[in-house]
This record gives C-alpha cells, structure tokens and sequence, in this order.
C-alpha cells in the first residue's frame, strides 16, 4: 500500500514560531487545514467522529462555548509545578487579545475565563453588525487582524482588497465566523509565547472544543460555569478574586461606576442584540439589546449564588437566598445548579432543554446526543 504525502503551503504550519508577534501575511491567504471546517468534513466523513461545521451555524446568529487547551495540559499560562517557571504574565495578555478581536469581530463576549493551562470563552456571532458595515470598514477590520509594518503598506493592502468584491466578501464572512474568532485568537497567542520561550511547536493541544448553546439559560449557564473556572479549581474564593475572568471585570466597572448596576447586562466587548432605535423611519438598527434577561448586578449575583451551590463550604458576602432572576429564568435552584455543573463533562456539542436536544439530534440523524439523558434527569429530579 503506498502512502499519499500531503503537502501544506508555506507559512501554514500550525503554531509555527515568527520572530514578530502578530501573524504573517501568509496565514492570511491560506485557510489552516486544522481550523477549517469544510476541509476537516470530508475526513470525518467515515468515522464517528462529526466534523464541526454540523453544528457551528456559519454566517448565522449562534451562543458558543469555546475552550482551547495548552499541549499536554502543562501550565504554560502559569506557574509551571514542575519547572517553576511563571508564565501567569501572559494571562493579561491573553485577556486583552480577547477584548481586542471582541472589537473587531462581529460578535459580543459574553463570558471569558483565562486559566494556566486552558481558557474559556462564551460569545455569541452577531450578523446583524456586519451588515452596518460598508466594505471599506470590513477591510479596515480585517487589516487590524493581520497588520503591516509599516503604514504605506497597510494603505496599499486597504487598497487592494477594496479592488475585489470577491476578497471582500470573503472577509466579511471570516469576521462573523466562531471558527476565524479562534483561530485569530490561538494563533496570536501561540506565536507570542513561543517567541518569548525561543522555542518551536505546538502551544495548544489541538482544535478548540465548542458547545453550542440554544437559548438563553444554555447561554446564562455556559457564562456562570466559565466565570467560576479560578473557584473550582480553589484559586479563589470569590468573585472579586477570580483574576482574568470576565465576571471580575464586571464587578470592577460596578465599583467604578454603581449607578450601571440595574442597566442591562451587555457583552463585556462587541455587540449586543441588534434592536430598532428610537427613530424607526431610518431604519438603522442599535445593539440595544442583551441575549441574557438580567442586569448586570443580578447576574453577578447569580455568580456568587452557584458558586456556593457548587461548592456549598465556600464563604459569601451575598445572603445563601435564591436569587430573584432565577424566576425570571424560569429554573429552579437545583436545576440551576445542575446545568452549569453540566458543562464540566455531561455536555459534549449541544447545550440545551430535552426537547432541543432531541430536535437537534434529528436533525444531525442520529438517534442521540450526549447529554440528553442528563437533562432529562435535571428534569425530573
């Protein structure tokens, strides 16, 4: 039997090192064959394993729970046990790479936690913006993911993707794709870390895992779960103290600023439920809206709530009474408690009631999704 030698283009070698920080134009051009869907489709096509693009709704709407994990598991975000190396310095970094394509990208971080071997991120794609965008600020967007050194360059780069409807279009597709959020993300993060430590190989394990989320308390559950990262694995004890995750952030702005603290809970960065404006005779449309129906105190709340729910020893400042946006919810404090506590391995690719879970089983023809029977002993428990 002969073996068939696939050849990847230049520039395309995964987490390959650079001695500059940012990506290079070649990573641009060519789409990875490890985070493409449609490229891994065919190859999963015989085996059990489904390729992603099943359930990663492209260039539409979606609530996603993505984790990306470092090769090994081993603390390169942190104190390394077994070196004693610190690299914790890169969480910040990280955290502010994740503001930053939030701002670029057409979606809204709902939830973001940064740990020292993996981190979490709950978003959700947002259409709706990348339609208020005219192609010049489509190009300009993408520009800020793959930039030039010098600024003749990124002129005559604007330039040129503006001559292509084609190139164009292509990016306004990327800037509303969960898979290229990723990638922009992992990638970035991989080549910063591998230049500092002078080293060549992989950073992360592997392709991030993604959940999808259907409604509103899959959403609301996924953001507790990542928020409460630093309190499970005991590195906190509180909200305040959950450093480099977006529940921490929240609580600051409200020290900062309290009279937010009943305005409505908004993505930490990006876009929010886009909603008519006050004058509907333009026709312009607002992100107005948020995808979880509570405010920003409420859900802090809500945190330090199941928390404790969780991990019923932990000390709290917040009275051990159910919260009020529970009902609004409408889930009891069990069931609460049992979603999020569902997503540490109950859950695999879809997040959500017994009947959408059967719903999206059907759809995918299979006869089940793990996960299922979970729900439906959160049901009737």
């Amino acid at each position: 039997m002969s073996a068939t030698l696939i050849e990847l283009p230049p520039g395309r070698m995964r987490n390959r090192p650079s001695r500059h920080s940012r990506p290079s134009e070649n990573s641009d051009n060519t789409i990875s064959v490890f985070l493409t869907d449609n490229a891994i489709a065919p190859r999963h096509a015989g085996s059990m394993t489904q390729a992603r693009a099943l359930t990663v709704l492209e260039g539409q709407h979606g609530l996603y729970h993505c984790v990306t994990r470092c090769v090994r598991q081993a603390w390169l975000c942190g104190i390394d046990p077994l070196t004693g190396v610190d690299h914790a310095s890169r969480k910040a970094m990280i955290e502010a790479r994740i503001l930053e394509l939030g701002s670029i990208f057409a979606v809204g971080i709902y939830a973001y936690a940064v740990m020292s071997n993996h981190l979490h991120v709950t978003l959700s794609i947002e259409p709706d913006a990348v339609k208020r965008w005219d192609d010049r600020e489509v190009v300009a967007r993408w520009v800020r993911l793959f930039p030039s050194s010098e600024p003749e360059q990124r002129e005559a780069k604007i330039a040129a993707l503006l001559a292509s409807s084609t190139a164009v279009d292509i990016r306004r597709k990327r800037l509303m794709s969960v898979s290229w959020f990723m990638r922009c993300l992992d990638e970035y993060i991989a080549r910063r870390a591998n230049a500092e430590d002078d080293v060549k190989g992989r950073f992360w394990q592997g392709r991030f895992k993604c959940q999808l989320l259907d409604d509103e308390r899959a959403l609301a559950a996924a953001m507790a779960y990542v928020d409460l990262n630093p309190v499970r694995a005991g590195i906190a004890d509180s909200v305040e103290g959950s450093d480099h995750t977006s529940v921490q952030a929240r609580a600051a702005e409200l020290r900062e600023r309290p009279s937010n603290a009943n305005k409505l809970l908004m993505p930490i960065a990006g876009y929010g439920v886009f909603l008519p404006s006050g004058d509907k005779s333009d026709g312009n449309l607002e992100p107005t809206g948020s995808r979880v129906p509570m405010t920003s105190a409420q859900y802090i709340e809500l945190v330090d709530f199941t928390g404790r729910q969780l991990k019923p020893a932990k000390r709290g400042v917040i009275a051990a009474n159910e919260p009020p946006v529970l009902q609004k919810l409408g889930i009891t404090r069990d069931y609460w408690a049992g979603h999020v506590n569902g997503f540490r391995s109950a859950y695999c690719r879809f997040v959500g009631s017994v009947e959408a879970m059967t719903a999206k089983a059907k759809a995918l023809n299979q006869r089940w999704l793990k996960g299922i029977g979970y729900a439906r002993n959160l049901v009737t428990r």
